[in-house]
């Protein structure tokens, strides 16, 4: 079986916001709603030179999810290939998930009043009402698009091919591929979650050390 995984290259991003679109566009997210967010960080040495890193962040699909052994319902399940989703129908919104989180990934949807002015594309209107008010929110992987052997919108829209994804099971998948040619890590790992979201950081094989939140 699968497991799949994802990569972010640190070196390649360049803070464009074309996998937060892609997302939004794929999945018809909410207004108040990222399940893909684009973090900044600016550094400045002695010589006040400014350099930026962009970090793009989501679910990190943790083979030992918190938020899956948190939920009181069931409503956030992990499939046998490791993507881990919640069931909209299932969630009554106790958000045990989003005090769980290490990662500080699920976010609540309280409905649209107050975001939306105007009136709603067609297309916004279709997308948002599979949408329950009071639930958790987060990335699923694309998993409608990877069960028909197609790459996450955000995947497949950056335009500087920083974000890759696999299957980590297969020693000869793209991804292990990478991991084997570069410098990496995953974020927080000291926790034990196992995460499937790995960060590329430089050439040369082997880990380096995990990022604090």
């Amino acid at each position: 079986m699968a497991r799949w995984g994802f990569t972010v290259d640190l070196e390649r991003c360049v803070g464009c916001q074309t996998c937060v679109i892609a997302c939004k566009v794929e999945n018809g997210t909410p207004q108040n709603i990222h399940w893909m967010k684009v973090l900044e960080k600016k550094e400045e040495n002695d010589y006040s030179y400014a350099k930026r890193t962009f970090v793009p962040v989501r679910c990190n699909h943790c083979e030992n999810a918190p938020c899956v052994t948190s939920c009181p319902t069931g409503a956030i399940v992990k499939r046998a290939d490791g993507i881990v989703y919640i069931d909209q129908d299932v969630c009554i919104g106790t958000m045990a998930c989003m005090t769980a989180c290490p990662y500080y990934v699920p976010s609540r949807w309280d409905g649209a009043e107050g975001y939306y002015k105007g009136k709603l594309t067609r297309y916004e209107e279709m997308k948002l009402k599979k949408f329950k008010k009071g639930t958790a929110q987060k990335c699923h992987f694309c998993y409608h698009r990877i069960d028909q052997g197609r790459p996450p919108a955000c995947v497949e829209s950056c335009p500087t091919q920083a974000l890759s994804y696999g299957d980590l099971e297969d020693a000869e998948s793209p991804i292990n591929t990478l991991l084997k040619q570069k410098k990496h890590f995953q974020p927080r790992a000291e926790l034990g979650t196992n995460p499937g979201l790995f960060y590329l950081t430089g050439k040369g094989g082997g880990k380096v050390g995990g990022m604090g939140r």
